[in-house]
């Protein structure tokens, strides 16, 4: 028998055999261009093979020139795509002419175009590679962007999957380019004849990097390996040296020495600094041809020569298409030199490849014109005009950095025919069925494959190469996916190799093999299979006569030697004329490879895979791991062969020829063994028949007697038989046994691989008999009762062979059985480790560490020491490695404990979220769960369980995903809500809409915010101003017609100061509510100044020159509806610089317009992506608006970031930030007064000294010299002291570095006058001449400074409650002091010490009041007042100090809607319109009265933002209808921004109070409005709308997940204590307005209408703050049988009654899936009540406990006990789950939970179906044992004949107290 085993001459077959021809030469023959192509198509294949033989095949190849050939070149690889539905596919990249196509296609689907390019130049090379981007965080991957890089003479094109396009110059010519891990690597291309050497005769680099399309091209270093010396760091400048391979991973680049003929493997990896260092030093000594170059010399040297010789130039001659690349086969245009190309890269930016300086061109750097043929002679000198020494005085550039650095790993040993060896032609990588890795190289030349073994050690980036072996080959190609390469011999035969051991021929169908005369097989060819194959023949045919192997196909080996093989077959020569034969091998995929014929056709075929059956590629995996290497790959090629023989068995067949391949290998004799005999053999034991037959017999009562006497017949008469010593697996039979053991267990974890577990049960029982191994066939036979009657042979290994066999040490006794360890657990028994198969048992492993951590992870009683229970078995080649009932910290990092040291009671949540978060951290998925067995299931179900009722709200999407939370699935997904349709109340058309510009607010969120009126409607109808306003005047009968339309014009341009000032409130009404469309201009509401007069709704014009409008009157207004406009648009937009140009008005009257849509812009972040030459394009135009729009945008959106780049583009604006010998440059007063505050913004916080220092003198800047700065000074100081307050924003005394600089003081002389200081600033000469307009002497004037300097020790001083500064503010408390100080400075000192005082500002009005002085308090109200006082300036006084007060509160309890704050403020609001209207008016003046009221009111507003209470509306539409009197433009604006805070954005927006947000308010609310539109003096008009900067979304919106609609949800906030209340919660109705996100504990959704969800705040609010971000969406899921608050407000209609027996119309009106109500119909197995009863009892506890998942385990139970009742036990699987069910209900973990009362969650079951289910199991078992049934007393009968084991079966496997 021993020949048997030997290896034979076998031959597998080909599969899916299909002409080949590449996709894209049919697509370019559609190009447009293609005429011009010249695509020669070859010759038919007749025509080839003319009638003279080799004549007409040299004539043809002569007709094809080289360069003809090189058009057209292909590569393929394995596609690589995460987004499509295709599981495998492949990609082609084509090049031919100037197109490259890349296409894809697959089985199921014919090869399409995903890409095509076509570019200027003929294509050189066409290639895929990825370059890596790497993070800004040093902690975060690089991202690869994929792309295809397209070669061209004078640049490379990159293109990237994601649509970015790159052209780098290519500033040398390019022999080659090579993918790799890193980027690109570039060769330069030498002609042969000359070297390039530098100026000083050393060798210039020849291998260059690119690591990014945008990178400069950097030369590469190398580190080779001296034996004699110090490895030398150096450039790669030995031009002798060829790449002709390049690899990923690993990471390597093989090269050839063309002189010394040796191949040589490089690591390739970063440069590392001291590499760096090294080779950017000038070495001594550069003598030796490789020596180091100076590498400022070389630097200089390629930059200088580059200006003789650009890429452009007409002397660069591109001599590249006119040579072979492939040097060593110029005949084979297909060759590709890298099989293995790294996946599709991508990337994009537009170099011209001209570029302008040297210094600056990469071109310029490395163009060396030696090697181009120039038509003119060239000297060594760099450059015509330069001399040598003129080249080494350039010095001062830098040198070019290097990036990578290749390490020399391994050379050939050199050769003693050097002059035959040749470079290679093909190299790859590839693998044998044993995971040794090989690189392959073809060396054409000696007809030899090389295959070089390395192995990866510890470091990643060292390999470690062993032995070289040589195949004979003429060419090769791997086969990836089956781990195998297939070999084309010198004969012409395909031969399979894995790895160097040779497989087997392979046949392919319509080829004849070459090894085979001709003339006696010509028949046979058209049917190679002689029949078809079952597996008796199978079995017969390839296995049991192993000395006589039949080819399939009808042709005989010839065995001869390879030269006889040569001779024979070159020198037939006839055969050669008729038949075409294989000539290369090219473009291998996977398992499918392309075969070019000698006839020049190509034909792709399949090699087929080792095996399809999982269960068998399971097997075979489990028999590698464990044999030695060597054994297992003799064994895995014969079965590969048995398997893959032509006529080989069909698929449901695998399964048997592995048993019986496998047997024989373990010197069974297969043909006398019965169950694996033959065809009715096979169906006489199959499983089938076993339980027809087992069935009748445990029904036949009276058969009984008969067939336990047959059963002991069978097992007497059986002859004995012996098995052989000699085979190959003979020695490992216990050990195949233990580790198919462990595979047994495996799939019995897997509720679709079972009936495989079947199928190995008879394999282990035979190999369990004969090692007399009982207790394993006890097992085996306790899990499927059936094998017991079947059972008949066994074979005799006698004492002296089993001592022959390896028994390895973890062979116990007692069999591991996965079930009983879980089971142990579950009874808190203490468990031994389980062992697993890494890599094969993934399951158990899962499983055994789930419950490790969940069952035994909180039970202190069981838990051992780890150490004790550890020991790993190091007994076979491979290390079987053991799972530990603690050990899961080991595939764990979560854990940072072993669970045996947690506390006695840690928290069972804590555990299941472990579990989950591990779980999930696994890849364990729903799908997976749903295959694992439901008793082994429900602890994990239960984990899930608990963790769906109490979720952490920042889990990750997988974890959400497991749990069944959509609703957090959603929110982690991160989707925003879609947009509800405008709900159009007052009817409007689409244009009106438009007009209006205020419809794109989120509808449905409106009107759940504001159900029950139409405010926002009426807001939309104040705000608007698009449409004309209504001019109603009375025609009194004395009034002229002229007159009376002068007297209607008046009145409009009343009207009209109303209108402008809209736009204000419009903006921050309609904040950040519009997406814009990127095609689409952004659309601009008009600005409509006209009139209609009822009743005949006439026109009214102000252009009709009756009466005087003031020039530029609407060039503000124009400048606010822009700002408007844009601030609709939300930050998270898609807009770019060319948007942004675009929106750019043809027309000259909307430049103003468009200034403010560029300040907008700014507002909201988009300016940031203008380009910088687009901002210089818009200042140079002058335009004064937009100059203003620009800086403050940009300066807004670079708030806080000190940009330099910006900080140079203000200071040009600012005389005082410009060196003093500057030119003076006229910059207009408004653009200077927006730059200063430009510097406060973006120095924002950061206490910049120069800054602070230049602002502070800019507060008290003279006028003069000259004519210069007389106009609106106030509101240059007021910028100044504004942005000096913003630079040092809240810092307080902690002025770091500015105490010289005495800013408190400065500025409190500021506010209170005194001698004028003497100017140390840097323009002081510019002071010394005067104003010739303003006489102010040496006094500071107050009424100018004072402002600026008052808010700016406010801002310095913000929150820091510094009384001493404070005091400074206090209103003055006699008669003489206050007659020096304006009213209105007085509200200005009331809110700055207020807003300083930060923490003692309280919301109510005894608080407000006591900021008035004494003085003022005593006399305001008293009618008998002393005449040395001044009653109208204590009732000024008094007004404008509450007012001050008032708006202190305001900003104080901003965006709270705190109640007391709004009535205190209220109550004042109110008061001060009743002065308004009453007698006392006159005394303070309407004036002051109508800015206090203006103030309140936007305090009022400030606290209620977003809130739109009807109460402020009230007021704001009140003072919108008064349009006379001294009702002016600013008061308007002050209202109507009022009524934008209200609405703010739509009610999405409230106001912080962060510093950053109060100073923005400051400028924005200053209180001194414009007395008319053109009005600039005190304050610029445009910083009205930096109170946006203060806006934050804090509207929490919960949306349905499973109707994407916005609903109603209860939330549980909780404060956080502090000094004012203690913690509290409050109950809010969603959607809501969150209080500040600082002072909140946690947010809670609340029962019982939808699932809980906690965000806690405790961990950081970044997680809100992102929900907030995106439109507030909290993503809801309704539980069942709830309705929305909508629908049923008080809760009346739940659907929760407890009638549900009818059948299904209750469970209908359930919000269920679909599925689950199929449930309701389900056909009772016996049809009675009680089963419909029951069915409809579990429905409804599964769906009113949210647990749907549990249906299928409720209804399996209720399956096992019903077959257990019927007693058809085939097998015991079912039982076992019953058991671990009832073993978790009982086990201690839930019991401790159940005493906890854990809110009613004890238990995933109903507690009243488990006892019934198990009383029915306990009766059957009793009458089992009572009846004495055939299967207990088959089971008893043999297991006295076999094991002499008096067990019962109930009790041993069911756990029946019986």
């Amino acid at each position: 028998m021993s020949n048997v085993y030997e290896e034979r001459a076998t031959m597998i077959a080909a599969g899916e055999l299909q002409s080949f021809g590449p996709f894209g030469r049919e697509h370019c023959k559609n190009h447009p261009n293609a005429v011009n192509l010249q695509l020669r198509q070859l010759q038919p294949a007749s025509e080839l093979w003319s009638s003279d033989g080799a004549a007409g095949l040299v004539g043809s190849l002569q007709e094809v020139t080289l360069q003809e050939k090189k058009r057209e070149c292909w590569l393929l690889r394995k596609g690589s795509s995460v987004d499509s539905d295709e599981m495998e596919y492949d990609e082609e990249l084509y090049a031919a002419g100037n197109m490259v196509i890349w296409s894809k296609g697959s089985k199921s689907q014919a090869s399409h175009v995903y890409k095509a390019f076509t570019v200027d130049s003929p294509v050189q090379q066409a290639l895929w590679c990825n370059f890596g981007i790497p993070q800004k965080k040093k902690d975060e991957k690089e991202i690869l962007e994929k792309t295809v890089c397209i070669v061209q003479s004078s640049c490379v094109n990159v293109h990237s999957v994601t649509g970015k396009d790159f052209i780098s110059p290519l500033p040398f010519q390019v022999s080659n380019l090579w993918p790799t891990k890193f980027g690109l690597l570039l060769e330069r291309c030498f002609e042969h004849t000359t070297v390039c050497f530098s100026v000083f005769r050393e060798p210039l680099p020849t291998v260059f990097s690119m690591l990014h399309p945008l990178d400069e091209i950097a030369p590469v270093v190398c580190r080779p390996t001296g034996l004699f010396e110090a490895a030398r760091v150096q450039y790669v400048s030995d031009s002798t040296m060829k790449i002709v391979f390049s690899n990923c991973e690993p990471s390597i680049v093989m090269t050839y020495d063309t002189v010394q003929c040796i191949h040589s493997v490089w690591a390739l990896r970063k440069v590392t600094p001291d590499e760096q260092s090294t080779v950017l030093k000038c070495p001594e000594q550069v003598d030796t041809p490789q020596g180091l170059m100076p590498p400022s010399f070389l630097t200089t040297h390629l930059r200088n020569v580059s200006r003789m010789d650009s890429p452009g130039s007409p002397f660069h001659c591109h001599a590249l298409h006119n040579q072979n690349r492939m040097t060593s086969s110029p005949g084979l245009h297909s060759r590709t030199h890298s099989p293995s190309i790294s996946s599709m890269a991508a990337l994009s930016r537009s170099h011209s490849p001209g570029m302008a300086a040297p210094s600056f061109s990469v071109a310029a750097r490395f163009n060396m014109s030696y090697h181009s043929s120039s038509p003119r002679g060239h000297s060594f000198l760099p450059s015509p005009n330069s001399t040598a020494n003129e080249s080494v005085l350039v010095p001062e550039m830098e040198p070019i950095v290097p990036d990578l650095c290749i390490e020399q790993l391994w050379s050939e040993t050199a050769s003693s025919h050097r002059e035959m060896s040749c470079q290679a032609s093909k190299v790859f990588i590839t693998s044998d069925l044993c995971e040794n890795k090989y690189l392959c190289f073809l060396v054409e030349s000696h007809q030899q494959l090389r295959c070089v073994k390395f192995i990866e050690s510890n470091n990643p980036s060292q390999l470690i190469f062993a032995s070289v072996a040589t195949i004979p080959a003429k060419d090769a190609a791997p086969l990836q996916d089956i781990d195998a390469m297939l070999v084309l011999e010198a004969n012409g035969s395909l031969v399979l190799y894995t790895g160097v051991t040779r497989v087997s021929k392979v046949f392919v169908p319509g080829l004849l093999s070459p090894t085979f005369s001709l003339s006696n097989h010509v028949t046979h060819l058209s049917t190679p299979m002689d029949s078809v194959s079952t597996p008796a023949k199978a079995t017969g045919r390839h296995i049991g006569r192993l000395e006589e192997v039949a080819m399939p196909s009808p042709v005989s080996e010839l065995r001869g030697s390879t030269k006889h093989h040569e001779t024979s077959w070159l020198g037939d020569y006839t055969f050669q004329q008729s038949v075409p034969y294989i000539h290369a091998l090219r473009d291998p995929v996977s398992s499918r490879v392309t075969l070019e014929l000698s006839n020049g056709t190509m034909l792709r075929i399949t090699i087929p895979e080792i095996a399809t059956s999982e269960m068998v590629r399971k097997c075979l995996q489990a028999v590698r791991f464990i044999l030695p290497k060597e054994t297992a790959m003799k064994v895995l090629i014969k079965w590969y062969n048995i398997y893959n023989a032509p006529g080989g068995p069909s698929a449901h067949l695998e399964w048997n020829l592995f048993v019986t391949c496998f047997m024989t290998l373990m010197g069974y004799n297969t043909e006398r063994l019965g169950w694996t005999r033959n065809d009715w053999d096979y169906m006489w034991c199959s499983d089938y028949h076993r339980q027809v037959v087992f069935r009748h017999a445990c029904g036949a009562v009276s058969l009984e007697s008969t067939d336990t006497s047959g059963c002991e017949e069978s097992l007497s008469s059986t002859p004995a038989l012996h098995l052989d010593p000699s085979a190959p697996l003979f020695p490992h039979i216990p050990a195949l046994f233990y580790v198919l053991h462990l595979l047994y267990e495996e799939l019995k974890l897997d509720e679709l691989q079972r009936s495989g577990g079947r199928s190995l049960v008879g394999l282990l029982q035979q190999l369990a008999r004969d090692l007399q191994l009982e207790e394993y066939i006890d097992l085996y036979w306790r899990d499927y009762p059936s094998f017991i009657t079947t059972f008949k042979e066994s074979c005799i290994i006698d004492q002296a062979q089993m001592e022959q066999m390896q028994r390895p040490s973890f062979l116990r006794a007692e069999p591991p059985c996965v079930f009983s360890w879980l089971s142990s657990c579950l009874r808190g028994e203490e468990v031994a480790p389980f062992p697993y198969l890494p890599g094969i048992c993934e399951r158990t492993k899962l499983l055994v560490l789930s419950y490790a951590l969940y069952i035994i992870g909180d039970d202190n009683a069981t838990s051992v020491d780890v150490n004790s229970n550890s020991y790993k078995l190091d007994s076979c080649p491979n290390i079987l490695t053991m799972i530990f009932q603690l050990e899961t910290e080991k595939c764990n990092p979560c854990f940072s404990s072993r669970p045996s040291c947690m506390k006695p009671d840690a928290p069972n949540e804590s555990l299941a979220v472990k579990l989950v978060v591990w779980l999930t951290s696994e890849g364990f998925t729903l799908k997976d769960l749903e295959s694992v067995p439901f008793g082994v299931a429900l602890p994990i179900r239960d984990a899930i369980y608990q963790c769906r009722e109490q979720p952490c709200s920042d889990w990750s999407e997988d974890v959400c995903l497991l749990i069944g939370r959509q609703d957090l699935t959603k929110q982690a997904h991160k989707v925003t809500v879609a947009k509800g349709k405008a709900v159009s109340a007052p009817a409007t058309t689409e244009a009106e809409e438009e007009e209006v510009g205020m419809t794109d607010l989120n509808q449905d969120v409106i009107s759940l915010i504001w159900s029950q009126d139409l405010r926002v409607h009426e807001a939309r109808r104040l705000l608007q101003s698009s449409r004309p306003v209504r001019v109603s005047v009375v025609h009194l009968p004395e009034v002229s017609d002229h007159e009376y339309i002068e007297e209607k014009e008046n009145k409009l341009l009343q009207l009209c100061q109303r209108t402008m000032a809209l736009p204000v409130g419009r903006g921050l009404f309609t904040l950040f509510s519009y997406h814009p469309v990127p095609t689409e201009p952004l659309p601009v509401p008009k600005l409509n100044l006209t009139g209609r007069a009822p009743p005949q709704n006439t026109m009214v014009d102000l252009n009709s020159g009756n009466i005087d409008v003031p020039p530029n009157m609407t060039s503000w207004s124009s400048f606010h509806n822009g700002v408007a406009a844009g601030l609709k648009i939300a930050p998270a937009s898609q807009v770019d610089s060319a948007w942004i140009a675009y929106n750019k008005p043809k027309s000259p009257e909307l430049a103003n317009e468009y200034a403010g849509f560029l300040m907008a812009l700014g507002l909201n972040g988009h300016l940031t992506k203008l380009a910088t030459l687009n901002i210089h394009d818009y200042l140079t135009k002058g335009h004064e608006m937009t100059s203003i729009g620009l800086l403050l945008g940009v300066s807004a959106a670079k708030l806080s970031t000190m940009d330099m780049s910006i900080t140079r583009l203000l200071s040009i604006h600012i005389p005082a930030l410009l060196p003093p010998t500057s030119t003076e440059l006229d910059v207009p007063h408004n653009v200077q007064v927006a730059a200063v505050v430009g510097i406060g913004l973006v120095y924002q916080g950061t206490g910049h000294r120069h800054n602070a220092e230049v602002l502070l003198a800019e507060i008290g800047r003279p006028p003069g010299p000259e004519m210069e700065y007389c106009t609106d000074r106030e509101s240059y100081s007021l910028a100044a002291g504004l942005a000096l307050g913003m630079v040092c924003l809240g810092h307080g005394s902690n002025l770091i570095g500015m105490s010289d600089l005495n800013v408190p003081e400065q500025l409190y002389q500021y506010m209170v006058g005194g001698h004028r200081r003497t100017h140390a600033g840097i323009n002081r000469e510019k002071h010394k001449s005067p104003s010739y307009q303003i006489k102010e002497g040496d006094t500071i004037n107050v009424d100018v400074t004072c402002p600026g300097a008052t808010l700016a020790l406010a801002m310095i001083y913000l929150k820091t409650n510094n009384r001493s500064i404070a005091d400074w503010l206090k209103a003055p408390d006699t008669m003489f002091l206050l007659d020096f100080i304006k009213p209105e400075f007085l509200l200005l000192r009331t809110l700055a010490r207020c807003i300083i005082m930060w923490d003692d500002i309280l919301p109510n009005s005894e608080w407000v009041s006591s900021n008035v002085p004494q003085i003022i308090q005593e006399n305001i109200g008293n009618p008998v007042v002393s005449e040395d006082l001044n009653m109208e300036t204590l009732a000024q006084a008094h007004d404008y100090i509450i007012a001050g007060a008032c708006m202190a509160v305001g900003f104080r309890f901003a965006g709270s809607a705190n109640s007391d704050a709004f009535d205190c403020l209220y109550k004042f609001a109110r008061s001060f319109m009743q002065c308004l209207t009453s007698a006392t008016a006159t005394v303070t003046g309407h004036y002051n009265l109508q800015t206090c009221l203006s103030m309140v009111l936007l305090a009022l507003s400030m606290v209620m933002a977003g809130s739109g209470n009807l109460k402020v509306l009230q007021l704001c539409r009140f003072l919108h209808k008064r349009t006379s009197g001294e009702m002016n433009y600013g008061f308007h604006m002050a209202h109507h921004m009022a009524l934008g805070l209200l609405f703010l954005g739509g009610g999405r927006y409230t106001l912080s109070t962060s510093n950053s947000a109060i100073a923005a308010l400051l400028c924005a609310l200053y209180p001194h409005f414009p007395a008319h539109s053109t009005d600039n003096r005190y304050h610029l008009q445009a910083l009205r709308h930096l109170g946006v900067l203060a806006a934050e979304p804090r509207l929490l919106v919960p949306v349905d997940v499973d109707t994407l609609k916005p609903c109603y949800a209860l939330l549980d906030v909780t404060y956080k204590e502090t000094p004012w209340y203690e913690e509290t919660t409050v109950e809010l109705m969603a959607p809501t307005m969150l209080p500040e996100l600082q002072l909140l504990k946690k947010v809670k959704v609340k029962g019982p209408r939808y699932w809980e969800l906690s965000i806690d705040m405790s961990k950081g609010t970044q997680h809100l703050e992102s929900i907030l971000s995106r439109d507030g969406v909290l993503y809801v899921k309704l539980r069942a049988g709830q309705l929305p608050y909508k629908d049923d407000p008080r809760g009346w209609k739940s659907l929760l009654a407890p009638n549900v027996n009818n059948r299904n119309s209750e469970v209908r009106t359930f919000k269920v899936q679909t599925s689950w109500l199929s449930t309701a119909h389900v056909s009772p197995l016996v049809n009675k009540r009680d089963t419909l009863a029951l069915f409809s009892a579990i429905l409804y506890e599964c769906v009113t406990q949210e647990n749907p998942e549990m249906l299928p385990t409720y209804i399996a139970i209720d399956q096992a006990v019903r077959t257990l009742e019927q007693t058809e036990m085939c097998e015991t699987f079912a039982l076992w789950q019953m058991r671990l069910v009832l073993e978790l209900c009982e086990s201690r973990v839930l019991q401790h939970r159940l005493r906890e009362g854990a809110q009613g969650r004890g238990l995933l079951l109903s507690s009243e179906f488990l006892p019934v289910m198990k009383n029915s199991a306990d009766g059957t078992l009793d009458r089992w044992l009572t009846g004495d049934t055939v299967c207990t007393s088959v089971y008893l009968y043999c297991d006295t004949q076999f094991l002499s084991m008096g067990l019962y079966v109930p009790e041993h496997v069911f756990g029946c107290d019986n």
